[in-house]
C-alpha cells in the first residue's frame, strides 16, 4: 500500500495560484492524497499604509475588507475541493508569506509544496522577492512551481 501523501497548495486569490490548483488536480494528484491549501492574507499592506496613522477607523475598515477577501477565498477552495471530491483542509496563516507558507508545509509534513508563480522579471524579483524564490531556497522537500503565462520575450509557438 502507498504511503498517504500531503500535498500543500498555497492559494492568494490570485488566478497563478488557481492555476497551480488546477495543475495539480489535472496532473500530479492521486486517490488519497491530502490536500492542505494554505493562505497568508496580506496584513502587512494594511500596516504600510501612510493615511493609518491618523485614522483608526481605516485601519479597521481595510482589515475587514482583508477578512472578507479571506472568507470569501476559504469558500471558493473547500467548494473547489468538494466538487473535485479532495480530502483537506484549507489553512490560514500570518506572518510574511514565504516564511508562513514553509511553516505550515513542515507543520504539515508536506510530501510537495505547490506554489503559483506571478512571472516577475528579474528586477523586480530582486529588489522586492518573490514567494515562490523564497520557498524554492528554504524547503526542505520538494517545491513545484507554476507558471502558466509566458513571459515578454518568450517566443510564443
Amino acid at each position: 500500500m502507498a504511503n498517504k501523501r500531503t500535498i500543500v497548495i498555497a492559494v492568494d486569490g490570485s488566478e497563478h495560484s488557481e492555476f497551480a490548483f488546477d495543475f495539480y488536480v489535472d496532473n500530479f494528484h492521486c486517490h488519497g492524497d491530502h490536500i492542505v491549501l494554505v493562505h497568508v492574507p496580506e496584513y502587512s499592506n494594511i500596516l504600510s499604509a501612510s493615511s493609518l496613522l491618523t485614522d483608526p477607523n481605516i485601519i479597521a475598515e481595510m482589515i475587514k475588507d482583508t477578512e472578507g477577501q479571506t472568507s470569501e477565498l476559504v469558500d471558493k477552495y473547500s467548494f473547489k475541493m468538494q466538487q473535485k471530491e479532495l480530502h483537506g483542509h484549507v489553512k490560514q496563516q500570518c506572518g510574511k508569506p514565504g516564511e508562513a507558507i514553509l511553516e505550515c508545509a513542515r507543520e504539515e509534513s508536506a510530501t510537495l509544496l505547490i506554489l503559483g508563480a506571478r512571472g516577475m522579471g528579474v528586477m523586480r524579483r530582486t529588489f522586492i522577492g518573490s514567494v515562490s524564490d523564497y520557498c524554492l531556497h528554504h524547503a526542505t522537500f520538494p517545491v513545484l512551481v507554476c507558471r502558466h503565462k509566458p513571459f515578454k520575450h518568450d517566443k510564443q509557438s
